[in-house]
Order: C-alpha cells, then sequence, then structure tokens
C-alpha cells in the first residue's frame, strides 16, 4: 500500500474523481491512513465506494455538490457537507480554492509511448481540478481505457503513482417499469429528428433513450454516456450529423455503464471534455436544437423544481440540471422535466415543495411530463399552469391539489 503520509499533511484538501473514475486503492490508503496524517477536507461527486459510510474516520471532513450514491447515508448521518452549486461552477470553485484542492487522486490509463497518460472516462471536474491542485497522485489502471478529448497528462506530474490491473466500477441501474416507459413515450414525442439531447441516468434516462430508437441524426451533449446511449450509436439513431458545434461527435464528461461499454468508449465518435466546457453557457447556447432532458423529486403546481431532498434526506444535487435546462429553454429547444406522478403513495406534484429547496426555476422549465401526460408550461401565467400540472398528477390527487392551491 502507498504511503500518502509524505505528500499529505494535516489540513489539506484532498479531491478525488468519481464512480467508476474514483482511484477506489487510493481513497482506501486516505480513509485507513488518516488518523496519522492529521484533519483532512475532502471533495468527491457520485461515488459508490461503501468504505466512505463505514470507515471514513472523524478527522475527514467529506464535502461533495450532492448526496449521490453512498454519500447519501452519509449526508443521512450528518457526515457530510453540501456545497448547492451549479455543475458549471465547480471550475470556478476549484481556481478560487473553495474547493479542497492542495491533493488530488485520479485513476487515469497507462502511458502511451510519450508517457502521456489519459483521465480515460471521468474526465469532467478533474480535468479542470487538476489546473490548480499542486500535488496529483495518480493509480494508472490497466484497464481504464483513453479516450479522445482532454489533453493528456504527463507520467512526471505526478508525485507518486500506484498500478492496478482491476475492473471498473459498473453502474448498477433497474431496468425501466411501467411508468417509465410511459414518461418516455411522451418525452420522445418532443423530440425532432436531428435535436441534440441531454439526459439524465437511471432507469427513467434507460426509457428515454430506447423510446428515440425510431429517430433519426440525433447528436448529444451531456455529463454522460451510458450504455444505452452507446446502443443507439451503434443503431446510428445518435450520430451527431445536424449538431451546430461538434458535428458528428458525441460530448460527454464521463461515463456511467457497463465493462463493455467502457472497453468501447475510446473507439466510438465521441469526445471526453472537462466540465468547463461541457456545462458552460458560451458553449451550450450554440446548440440551437438542444433538448434538455432533466429528473425531478417533486415539482409544485407553478413548475418549480426539487430534486435534491426527499423526506428530509438528501439524495440528489442541483448537479447540471439548471445549467442544461436554462440553455435549452433560453437559446434551445426545450427544457424538459420528467418524474413518477406519485412516491412512496404520495403526489410528486405538490402545490408547495417539501423538499425545502428549489433546484430549478420555474422560469426554467418549459415541459413537465409524468406517465399521464405532458403539461406544456412556456408562456403560461401561475393559473393556467397550476391546471395543466394538475391534469397531469395521478388522478387519484387531483381533487386534493385543487383545492390545496386554492387555500396556498
Amino acid at each position: 500500500m502507498i504511503d500518502l503520509s509524505a505528500y499529505l499533511h494535516a489540513g489539506d484538501g484532498v479531491w478525488w474523481g468519481q464512480a467508476a473514475a474514483e482511484p477506489r486503492p487510493l481513497v482506501d490508503a486516505l480513509i485507513t491512513q488518516s488518523p496519522r496524517i492529521g484533519p483532512l477536507r475532502v471533495f468527491t461527486g457520485l461515488s459508490w465506494n461503501d468504505q466512505l459510510v463505514h470507515s471514513i474516520p472523524v478527522g475527514v471532513s467529506m464535502v461533495s455538490y450532492g448526496g449521490l450514491g453512498e454519500l447519501r447515508q452519509l449526508g443521512k448521518a450528518g457526515k457530510l457537507d453540501i456545497i448547492p452549486c451549479h455543475y458549471s461552477a465547480l471550475p470556478r470553485l476549484f481556481a478560487e480554492r473553495l474547493l479542497p484542492c492542495d491533493v488530488g487522486l485520479v485513476q487515469v490509463s497507462p502511458p502511451d509511448a510519450d508517457g502521456m497518460c489519459s483521465l480515460g472516462i471521468g474526465v469532467d471536474y478533474v480535468a479542470d481540478a487538476i489546473h490548480h491542485t499542486p500535488v496529483l497522485i495518480a493509480e494508472i489502471n490497466a484497464r481504464m481505457p483513453a479516450t479522445i478529448g482532454t489533453p493528456r497528462i504527463p507520467l512526471e506530474r505526478f508525485a507518486a503513482t500506484i498500478n492496478t490491473d482491476r475492473p471498473l466500477l459498473e453502474d448498477q441501474v433497474r431496468a425501466p417499469g411501467e411508468a417509465e416507459r410511459a414518461i418516455a413515450a411522451h418525452i420522445a414525442q418532443l423530440v425532432d429528428d436531428g435535436d441534440t439531447l441531454q439526459l439524465g441516468v437511471g432507469s427513467l434516462g434507460i426509457a428515454t433513450l430506447e423510446a428515440l430508437d425510431g429517430h433519426e441524426d440525433l447528436g448529444v451533449h451531456s455529463g454522460m454516456i451510458t450504455d444505452a446511449m452507446l446502443g443507439l450509436i451503434d443503431k446510428g439513431v445518435i450520430t451527431g450529423a445536424r449538431k451546430e458545434i461538434d458535428t458528428g461527435l458525441t460530448v460527454v464528461g464521463t461515463a456511467l455503464g457497463s465493462a463493455a461499454t467502457y472497453r468501447r468508449v475510446g473507439e466510438i465518435p465521441a469526445r471526453f471534455l472537462p466540465t468547463s466546457y461541457t456545462h458552460a453557457p458560451q458553449v451550450l447556447s450554440q446548440l440551437r436544437s438542444l433538448v434538455s432532458v432533466n429528473y425531478a423529486v417533486e415539482v409544485d403546481l407553478t413548475g418549480q423544481v426539487g430534486a435534491e431532498v426527499s423526506n428530509g434526506v438528501y439524495i440528489g444535487a442541483v448537479g447540471g440540471q439548471v445549467d442544461f435546462a436554462r440553455a435549452a429553454a433560453l437559446t434551445g429547444k426545450h427544457s424538459i422535466v420528467a418524474l413518477r406522478a406519485t412516491s412512496r403513495g404520495t403526489s410528486t406534484i405538490k402545490p408547495i415543495l417539501e423538499g425545502g429547496a428549489v433546484s430549478t426555476a420555474r422560469s426554467d422549465v418549459d415541459v413537465v411530463v409524468t406517465e399521464y401526460g405532458t403539461a406544456h408550461l412556456r408562456g403560461c401565467g401561475l393559473a393556467e399552469r397550476a391546471r395543466r400540472l394538475n391534469a397531469i398528477a395521478a388522478p387519484q390527487f387531483r381533487d386534493r391539489l385543487d383545492d390545496e392551491r386554492k387555500a396556498v
């Protein structure tokens, strides 16, 4: 095991990549060795590392942009400091040292003939944070593919390295159910051939992509590439042929999927680019055909979206939702928010948001979709918005919603 005490000191700030790009051996070493190193402030995004829940020492202060993956449990235990920010803000937060950035832990591909390593499937905020981090420690994983897009990192840039040959962690997503497929069918009717898509992940993301199987020349500019997205690339549905920028290319920051997808991402027409590009407003404003599809925990009768908190637990993030929703609403084509009409026996369409946070403003939402239909909100006044949203709520809650709305 690598001795991190030569590179980490009490009070340092440390970040590392997320999801399958998390350098798990280095993070596990940090957890084990931190008691003798001293207090540390650490940052990551989506994590599948259960050791963060079970073994994180008292002296390690965990920071993130959301309660994603295993971080949800840390949040529930009061051990997670959430920084509510747009995903596009992460590069600036690193540049201003408002996020931990004394030491960065990265997972990279083996060096090429010129001694250059790739960030592989985990470019996103990592590529931006590197510029402001003096000490980098790398896990060089023989199974991390080299991807196209971000500049390569010279081997000598790393203060220390370890070599591994371990499978990249795979995203475990449940199959879409009847409600997700009904929602996806409504979304597909809002997408035209040649549109450029941004999609969230999860079972609803899978269902949406499957519902688009009959479309032509779709483009992708999104936070991540998934198995279902790769399937549409293989079928010739996603070609990017009509994109206003990056024509012919799928643009993403990371990959969330299976081992089969990870093996192929270096061979398909995709660019893995930093957050400072994928989520930048000056970039997104050039995509006039942009259709943004985001998911919510709850929506109120004016169109405000809650995507962060459920039953008092932080389960999501502001993330890139607003970055893409605002661009799609202002300079693109459609800003769509989708959600199941019920959750745990209650309506997700509500008179007032119960989570305590507005993730996306009603002014950035064009369309809300549930399994019961589509509510077009663009240009509608508050009373008409409430009527249209009530019409796509679960039928058993519509009368109560109407009465509660009038009482507010």
